[in-house]
C-alpha cells in the first residue's frame, strides 16, 4: 500500500507539471469520432510541424469529449493560460494554429472555449463546459474523457483514479456492497437491476472459482457510450472491476468486447500491461492477499451476445445462444460456477461512488432511478455526440436545451436501440428514467437516443430495426425466429402499399406473441419498435395501406423520388434537372410542361414542397433550388415547342362544352378537353383571362406579359375565349 502512495504522489507530481508547464501542450482528441473526422491526420501534421519549426510543445492523446458533431477537436495550453479548444480542425487550420497562436502569440481563429478549472471568462474566452450541450450534463463517468491521455496510467491516478479501490480495502466486501446500496445504482445495460443485489447473488453463492465478466459487446446501432468510455478512460473500468471482483469474491475477470472495437481493445490492453507494472492487478495487489487478472475475450460481432447467458457461452467456446433461467448466471453461469456480469458504464461508475460515497451518487436521479447515465444522442439532431446527464431528465431537455433540436419539424425519439419503443412528441416532457420508460413502451437499454423529424417514415423505421433483430436472432426459439421474420414479412408488405387492414391487426397479434414466448431478452423487446410506432404512429400504417401513400417520402415504391412525390402535379424534377446539367433546355421545358400547363407561372409563385423534400441536403450538402431552375427553363424556351398528342376527332364528332370562369382551374380543363377532341367556350366576366394570376398576384410577382403568353399558349382552335361576358347578365 505504500508503494501505492509513492506512486500517487509522482503522478500528481507529473500531473501539476503539465497543467503549469512552462512549454505549449497540445492535445487532439483521438477517439473512434475524431479520428473519423481526419484528427488522425492533424495529429502527424502537427507532430511534423513541431519538428520542422524546433518547437518545444508536447503534444498529447485524449479521447472523446462528447460533442462529436464538432470533432476534430485541438486543444492549446499556452503558459499561464488555461487549455483553448479548437473544434473542426483540418490540417490547414491545425498548421494556422500553430504558427499564428503558438509562434506568433496572436490568431484570428476562436476557441470554442476554455478548459480551465475556473469556469469564469478568460480573457473573453467563455469555458467550454457553458457551452449549450455541456452546461446541463452531470459527468461523473465521463469525468476524465476528453481530458487525459488514456494510456497515461499517472494521469488516471492524478485525478482520484484508485481512490475508490483502497477505500473498499479499507471497508471489506460487505462494506463495499453496503455503499453501492446507499447508491441505488442500478444495471446501466439496459435491465436496471440493482447492482447490489447482483454483487450479493453472485458472492452467497456456492462454487468455485467465481467470475466476474464486463459486458462490452455494444451493439446497437448508433451507440457508442461504452466504446468511447473505454477509448477515453479504460482505468476507471478496470478499477470498477476490481472493486466488484472484491466485493463478490472472485480471482477471475474477462473483458467480452466486439473486435469491431479495435482501438478500445487496443488502449485496454496497455491499460492493464500498466497496472499489472504498478502491483495493481495480478497477485496480491497492494499487498492485500487480494488477487485478480483479466482476459479480454474478442466476439465476432453478434447482437445476441449482449445477452448475458449467450455471451457466457461465446466466452466458453460455443455458439452465442441464450439458455433458460434459473439458474441464473449468478448462480451457474461461466463454466457452471457463480458469475457476475456488469455492463461497461455500470463498472466504470463504481470508482466514483467508492470515492465519494454512495450517498453523495444518490443525490442525483429519481427516488427509483439514482445517478447519471449516458447516452449516445444521434439522428436528427443539431448536436450530436455523447452526453451524460442525471436520470429523471425529460425528452424535451436533452432534445432541444442539449441536442439543439432537429432542423425539420420533431417526429419521434427512439430510445434503447433497435428493441427499444419510438415515443412521439406527446411524451417530450416524459422524464427518462427505467421505470417512466417501460410505461410508455420503451426501455432504458444501453442509453442509445435516436431523434427523427418529419422526414422519418415510422413504418419504414420499424422495419429497418426488426429485420436488425430479426436477423441477429440466434433461432433457438421459435417465437423470435419464426415470429419476427412473418413480422418483416408484413411490414415490408405495408411499405410496398400491398398490404391489407388486416394485416395491422396481424402485426399487433405477432408482436404481443413474440414479447411473451421468447426465450431471451433480444425476443422480448424485438418487437418494441413495431408496437410503439402502431401505438403513436398508427395513421402512418393506415395510409401506407389505404392510400398508398408516404408522408415521409421515405418508402420508394410508394413514392419514388421524394421531389416528385411531394409536387402535387409529379413533376419530374429530376428529369429536367438533368437536362438542364447537359444543356438540353428544350428538353427540359418538355419535361416540366407535360404535367404543368403553367410551368412560368408555377416557377414564379409556387411555393416549392419539392424542394424541402430534397434529397441532396441530407448529404451534408444544399438542397436544389428546383423553382429556380425552373424559372431558368421558362424564362428561355417559347412554350409553344409543346406540341401535345391529341385524339382524331371529325368536326361533326367534337361535343361542345361551356366553361365558366377562365381562372387557371377553366384554363386548365379547357386545354385538357381540347387535347380529347372537345369544343370549348370558356366565358370570362373579367377583362382578361386568368382569374387569381391575373387580380390577386401583383404584376411585380408575376409579370402580365408572362401571364399573357402562358394563357395564349393554351389557347387553341377548339377552345374560343370570351371575356367580359358574365354568366346571368351576357
Amino acid at each position: 500500500m505504500n508503494n501505492f502512495y509513492k506512486i500517487q504522489k509522482k503522478a500528481i507530481e507529473e500531473w501539476q507539471a503539465l497543467q503549469n508547464s512552462t512549454e505549449p501542450v497540445i492535445y487532439i482528441g483521438m477517439g473512434s469520432c475524431g479520428l473519423a473526422s481526419g484528427a488522425g491526420e492533424v495529429w502527424n501534421s502537427v507532430r511534423r510541424t513541431i519538428k520542422k519549426n524546433n518547437l518545444k510543445a508536447q503534444l498529447i492523446k485524449v479521447g472523446c469529449i462528447g460533442p462529436c458533431y464538432l470533432e476534430p477537436f485541438l486543444d492549446i495550453q499556452k503558459p499561464g493560460s488555461p487549455r483553448m479548444s479548437f473544434n473542426n480542425v483540418d490540417v490547414s487550420k491545425a498548421s494556422k494554429l500553430i504558427s499564428e497562436y503558438i509562434i506568433g502569440g496572436e490568431t484570428k481563429l476562436k476557441p470554442l472555449g476554455h478548459l480551465g478549472e475556473n469556469k469564469e471568462e478568460f480573457e473573453g474566452v467563455k469555458s467550454f463546459w457553458n457551452q449549450p450541450m455541456l452546461k446541463n450534463q452531470v459527468r461523473i463517468v465521463l469525468k476524465n474523457c476528453g481530458i487525459i491521455d488514456p494510456e497515461n496510467i499517472n494521469h488516471y491516478i492524478a485525478r482520484g483514479g484508485f481512490k475508490g479501490l483502497l477505500k473498499s480495502f479499507d471497508i471489506g466486501p460487505e462494506g463495499v456492497i453496503e455503499e453501492i446500496k446507499i447508491s441505488g445504482l442500478r444495471g446501466r445495460g439496459g435491465a436496471g437491476f440493482p447492482t447490489y443485489k447482483k454483487w450479493q447473488f453472485c458472492r452467497d453463492a456456492n462454487g468455485s472459482p467465481k467470475y466476474l465478466i464486463c459486458n462490452a459487446d455494444e451493439g446497437d446501432p448508433g451507440a457508442f457510450m461504452n466504446r468511447s468510455l473505454m477509448e477515453g478512460d479504460p482505468y476507471a473500468l478496470l478499477e470498477g472491476m476490481l472493486i466488484a471482483a472484491y466485493a463478490i469474491g472472485t480471482n477471475h475477470g474477462y473483458i467480452y468486447i466486439r473486435a469491431e472495437y479495435p482501438l478500445a481493445i487496443e488502449r485496454l490492453k496497455i491499460a492493464i500491461k500498466k497496472m499489472h507494472e504498478f502491483g495493481l492487478i495480478g497477485k496480491n495487489i497492494l499487498d492485500t492477499n487480494f488477487n485478480f487478472d483479466i482476459k479480454i475475450k474478442e466476439g465476432a460481432g453478434a447482437f445476441v451476445c449482449g445477452e448475458e447467458t449467450a455471451l457466457i457461452a461465446s466466452i466458453e467456446g460455443q455458439r452465442g445462444m441464450p439458455r433458460s433461467r434459473p439458474p441464473f448466471p449468478a448462480v451457474s453461469g461461466l463454466n457452471g460456477n457463480p458469475t457476475n456480469i456488469n455492463n461497461v458504464e455500470t463498472l466504470g461508475t463504481i470508482p466514483n461512488i467508492l470515492r465519494e460515497g454512495g450517498k453523495w451518487y444518490s443525490g442525483f436521479g429519481t427516488e427509483k432511478s439514482k445517478g447519471t447515465k449516458t447516452f449516445a444522442l444521434v439522428g436528427k439532431i443539431s448536436r450530436t455526440g455523447l452526453i451524460e446527464v442525471p436520470l429523471g431528465i425529460t425528452l424535451r431537455e436533452i432534445i432541444y436545451d442539449i441536442g439543439g433540436g432537429s432542423q425539420k419539424p420533431f417526429k419521434a425519439v427512439q430510445t434503447g436501440g433497435p428493441s427499444g419503443g419510438c415515443l412521439s412528441k406527446e411524451h417530450l416532457d416524459l422524464q427518462i428514467d427505467y421505470e417512466s420508460l417501460a410505461s410508455a413502451g420503451s426501455i432504458m437499454g444501453s442509453g442509445g437516443l435516436i431523434v427523427m423529424d418529419e422526414d422519418n417514415c415510422m413504418v419504414d423505421i420499424a422495419r429497418y430495426f426488426l429485420t436488425f433483430t430479426s436477423n441477429e436472432s440466434c433461432g433457438k426459439c421459435a417465437p423470435c425466429r419464426i415470429g419476427t421474420q412473418r413480422m418483416v414479412e408484413i411490414l415490408n408488405k405495408i411499405t410496398k402499399g400491398k398490404a391489407q387492414q388486416s394485416d395491422i391487426e396481424i402485426l399487433e397479434s405477432l408482436s404481443h406473441t413474440v414479447k411473451n414466448g421468447s426465450l431471451c431478452g433480444l425476443g422480448q423487446t424485438a418487437s418494441n419498435p413495431v408496437s410503439t410506432t402502431l401505438r403513436y404512429f398508427r395513421n402512418e400504417y393506415e395510409k401506407h395501406i389505404i392510400n398508398k401513400k408516404c408522408d415521409a417520402f421515405v418508402c420508394s415504391e410508394l413514392v419514388g423520388a421524394p421531389c416528385q412525390s411531394a409536387c402535387p402535379l409529379g413533376t419530374e424534377a429530376w428529369r429536367y434537372i438533368a437536362h438542364i446539367e447537359r444543356g438540353e433546355y428544350e428538353e427540359a421545358f418538355l419535361v416540366i410542361r407535360a404535367p404543368n400547363p403553367f410551368p412560368s407561372v408555377c416557377a414564379r409563385v409556387c411555393n416549392h414542397p419539392c424542394e424541402d423534400r430534397c434529397r441532396s441536403g441530407t448529404t451534408g450538402g444544399k438542397n436544389i433550388a428546383i423553382r429556380a431552375l425552373k424559372r431558368f427553363i421558362t424564362d428561355r424556351i417559347d412554350p409553344n415547342i409543346y406540341k401535345p398528342a391529341r385524339l382524331a376527332k371529325t368536326s361533326e364528332e367534337m361535343p361542345k362544352v361551356a366553361i365558366i370562369g377562365a381562372g387557371p382551374a377553366g384554363l386548365t380543363a379547357a386545354h385538357l378537353l381540347s387535347l380529347n377532341e372537345y369544343k370549348v367556350t370558356i366565358f370570362e366576366a373579367e377583362k382578361e383571362p386568368g382569374g387569381m394570376l391575373y387580380t390577386c398576384i401583383p404584376n411585380f410577382r408575376l409579370p402580365r406579359d408572362i401571364l399573357r403568353k402562358e394563357i395564349d399558349a393554351l389557347i387553341d382552335e377548339n377552345i374560343t375565349l370570351k371575356c367580359n361576358t358574365a354568366l346571368g347578365r351576357d
